[in-house]
């Protein structure tokens, strides 16, 4: 199996070019990412907080709120 080198995109979106001629540290699209974390203001990426609270307060997975989806992504240096 071959192995993927794949980069966050530090530098964020570029929308003014075609995928193929975008520098390798920028990406077509995102969604609520962010590049410096939280806790230890450190660039390294990770997800954006929210804004507002989501649902009604229960814990999610009840009955009210299934878990639909859950994914997973690991990398292999």
């Amino acid at each position: 199996m071959a192995n993927l080198n794949i980069s966050f995109p530090f530098e964020g979106i570029d929308k003014g070019k075609a995928t193929s001629n975008q520098s390798p540290t920028t990406s077509p699209d995102m969604n609520n990412m962010r590049v410096y974390d939280t806790l230890d203001n450190r660039a390294r990426g990770g997800q954006r907080f929210g804004f507002e609270k989501w649902g009604d307060g229960a814990l999610i997975g009840g009955d009210s709120q299934p878990i639909v989806a859950i994914c997973a992504v690991s990398s292999v240096i």
